[in-house]
C-alpha cells in the first residue's frame, strides 16, 4: 500500500529547493575540486611537486582565491574533506572565501568505488555506514550540497541488472540521508566512456541507468526538487573509431536520453566531462543547449579536469605563475558559462584545451 507520509518538513523542502535552484542559475555551473589525495598525486607529480598537504592547499588556494569575476560563472565548488577545513595564507577558511564570493560550498561524501562481487568487473560505491553523522557535521561546517559518484561500464555483458539495482539503491540511500541533513544531493550515476561502443549504445545504456536511478529515488521518497543530476554526456566509446560523431549528434542523443528518463521536477543537470578535452566538453555542452527540443531542466556543467587541466599547466607549481593560472581558469569558466546557455562560439579554443583528458577506468 502506498504511503503518504511527509518525509521532510516544508521548511526542509524549501531550503533544499532554494540551494538546488541557486546552483543552476542561468549561466552558472560547478567547479569540481574534490580530487582525493591519491588523485592529487596524479595532478602534482607531472609538475615535479610532492603530494603534500601544503602543496594541495596551495593549488586549491589558487583556484578559490582569484578574481571575484569567477562567481559570474561558477555557482558552487565541490570540495574534498581535507579541503573543506583548509585555509588561505592569511588564515581565512576556504569555505569563507567561497561564501564571500557568493559561491556555494559542497562536499564529496562517497568513499570510493569498489568491486561488486558476483559481477564481471562491475562496481559499487562505499561510504554509507557513517554518512548520516558526516553529513550533519559537514552541514554545520558550511557545506550546502554533496556529491556521490557511482559508475557503470559498457561491455558485452554490462551493465548487469545486479549492478543497475545496486547502484540505484546506493544513490537513493545517499540522497535521502543528505536531504535529512539539509544537503542537496548531486546524484552521479556515471556511465564510463571506456569501450568500443557507438553513440546509440551509450544512449540506450544511459537511459537504462537513469531509469533505474529515478525508480530508486522515488522508492526512497527523495524530494526531487531538492536534488541535482550529474550524468555523463552521451558519447561514443573512447576506443570507437568506425564512425565520427558531431557535437550536434552528441547534443541530440544526450537531450533525448534525458527527456526519456529525468523527471521535470529535477531543477538541473550538471554534466561531468568524462575525460573529454576541455574544448570538447565545452562544445558538447553548447550543442546540448542549442538542441531544439523540450528541456525543462537547467543543463550546465560540473567539471573537474575540463576546468583545471590548462590551469594546472599554466601554474606549473610556481608562485609567480598563480595570476596567469587564475586567468586561465576564468577563461575556461566563462567558456562553459556561455555553453550552458548555448552561446559559446569557440572563444577559448587553443592547443592546450584540445588535448584529450581520457584516463581508462578513471577513479578519484
Amino acid at each position: 500500500m502506498a504511503s503518504y507520509s511527509q518525509y521532510l518538513t516544508k521548511d526542509q523542502e524549501d531550503e533544499l529547493r532554494a540551494i538546488a535552484n541557486a546552483i543552476v542559475r542561468p549561466g552558472k555551473g560547478i567547479l569540481a575540486a574534490d580530487e582525493s589525495i591519491g588523485s592529487m598525486e596524479k595532478r602534482l607529480k607531472p609538475l615535479g611537486l610532492e603530494n603534500t598537504e601544503e602543496n594541495r592547499r596551495l593549488y586549491r588556494q589558487l583556484l578559490f582565491n582569484g578574481s571575484d569575476e569567477l562567481s559570474q560563472y561558477i555557482s558552487g565548488v565541490i570540495l574534498f574533506h581535507e579541503t573543506l577545513y583548509q585555509k588561505t595564507d592569511d588564515g581565512t577558511p576556504f569555505v569563507e572565501v567561497l561564501k564571500k564570493k557568493g559561491i556555494i560550498p559542497g562536499i564529496k561524501v562517497d568513499k570510493g568505488v569498489i568491486p561488486l562481487a558476483g559481477t564481471v568487473g562491475e562496481a559499487t560505491t562505499q561510504g554509507l555506514d557513517d554518512l548520516n553523522a558526516r553529513c550533519a557535521q559537514y552541514k554545520k561546517d558550511g557545506a550546502q550540497f554533496a556529491k556521490w559518484r557511482c559508475v557503470h561500464k559498457i561491455g558485452a555483458t554490462t551493465p548487469s541488472h545486479t549492478a543497475l539495482v545496486e547502484v540505484a539503491q546506493v544513490l537513493a540511500r545517499y540522497a535521502s540521508i543528505c536531504q535529512q541533513n539539509g544537503l542537496v544531493p548531486i546524484v552521479e550515476p556515471e556511465t564510463l566512456p571506456d569501450g568500443e561502443h557507438d553513440l546509440e549504445r551509450c544512449q540506450k545504456v544511459t537511459e537504462t541507468v537513469l531509469a533505474y536511478t529515478y525508480k530508486a529515488l522515488n522508492d526512497h521518497h527523495v524530494f526531487l526538487e531538492g536534488t541535482l543530476l550529474k550524468p555523463n554526456m552521451v558519447t561514443p566509446g573512447q576506443s570507437q573509431t568506425a564512425k565520427k560523431y558531431t557535437n550536434e549528434d552528441i547534443g541530440r542523443a544526450t537531450v533525448t536520453a534525458l527527456q526519456r528518463t529525468v523527471p521535470v521536477a529535477v531543477p538541473g543537470v550538471v554534466f561531468l566531462s568524462g575525460g573529454q578535452s576541455e574544448e570538447d566538453a565545452t562544445k558538447n555542452l553548447n550543442a546540448i543547449n542549442q538542441y531544439q527540443g523540450k528541456k525543462p531542466w537547467a543543463l550546465t556543467f560540473s567539471y573537474g579536469r575540463a576546468l583545471q587541466a590548462s590551469t594546472l599547466a599554466a601554474w606549473g607549481g610556481k608562485p609567480e605563475n598563480v595570476p596567469a593560472a587564475q586567468a586561465v581558469l576564468l577563461k575556461r569558466a566563462k567558456a562553459n558559462s556561455l555553453a550552458s546557455v548555448g552561446k559559446y562560439s569557440g572563444e577559448a579554443a587553443d592547443d592546450s584545451a584540445a588535448q584529450s583528458l581520457f584516463v581508462a577506468n578513471h577513479a578519484y
